[in-house]
């Protein structure tokens, strides 16, 4: 969900890709194509992308499958 004051933007923790792939268990590359194909937001800086904590968290939750 995106931030809608900039007071929630500042609080936010950002991650950087490597730190999002360990989190989540995948590769870097995996992380990035996330990240081009649209589905994790994250944030130019420079060269490299940054990936809200919360951002994260809710692809992961998104991202359950029930095989029941």
């Amino acid at each position: 969900m995106a931030a809608n004051s900039p007071g929630e933007i500042s609080d936010a923790k950002f991650l950087t890709v490597a730190e999002v792939a360990s989190m989540m268990r995948v590769s870097k590359m995996t992380v990035y194509r996330l990240v081009h194909g649209g589905e994790l937001a994250a944030v130019r800086v420079g060269r490299s992308f940054r990936v809200r904590e919360e951002d994260a968290n809710e692809y992961i939750r998104r991202s359950f499958y029930d095989a029941g």
